[in-house]
């Protein structure tokens, strides 16, 4: 039986890449974890490649990827750092990852983005907003960005303003896609919470 993933947000990207006609090769940045993203483009006839600063994320894919019997080519890997050359890559995401760092360092990471994405390539972004009821939780370090549980470890979360990242960020890009989202869910232990996410769909100029 094939999986059921969650991030139902990459099936609009798949939309605009397919649509899109360039060379199916596609990037994840965060690409780790039991159920890896990138088998939605594997199943479509992309060539696939993932980097993740995680080892346990990274063996989690990899026995993923042994079950379904299909490779993925993810490795260790920082996204402020990558190792593609030029334009390397027509289409390039990072979903619920990007802003697990500094806004400083998601700056860094976006730059490296634009150089290795081909030109008019298409990159998929999200970020949460101060819509999100977690949106103040946590030890402040930074403007927007706190340390925050999760599995038992602090993790550094960056939370924006609806038009923040835009401003900061995509010089070099145009925008042809842009959600607000806000939506309520359940946690673990049951409790009701509003999340809020604005996802891109970028195209680099």
């Amino acid at each position: 039986m094939k999986p059921v993933f969650r991030q139902t947000q990459l099936y609009t990207f798949l939309l605009y890449t397919n649509g899109k006609g360039l060379e199916k090769k596609i990037l994840d940045l965060g690409a780790g974890g039991n159920l890896p993203p990138l088998a939605i483009f594997n199943d479509q006839g992309y060539e696939t490649y993932g980097i993740d600063i995680s080892d346990e994320q990274i063996q989690r894919a990899k026995e993923f990827e042994k079950k379904q019997g299909i490779s993925l080519n993810i490795m260790k890997g920082d996204m402020t750092q990558l190792p593609f050359d030029n334009d390397a890559m027509p289409y390039i995401y990072s979903y619920n990852s990007i802003f697990h760092m500094s806004k400083k360092e998601i700056g860094e990471a976006i730059k490296e983005i634009h150089r290795v994405l081909s030109v008019g390539g298409l990159a998929f972004l999200n970020f949460p907003t101060i819509n999100d009821a977690h949106a103040t939780h946590g030890e402040k370090v930074g403007e927007g960005e706190y340390l925050q549980e999760e599995y038992g470890e602090k993790v550094l979360h960056s939370y924006f303003d609806i038009e923040e990242p835009e401003k900061l960020y995509f010089e070099g890009f145009e925008v042809i896609y842009k959600e607000n989202r806000i939506r309520n869910g359940f946690m673990r232990d049951g409790t009701r919470v509003t999340r809020g996410f604005v996802d891109y769909i970028l195209e680099k100029k």
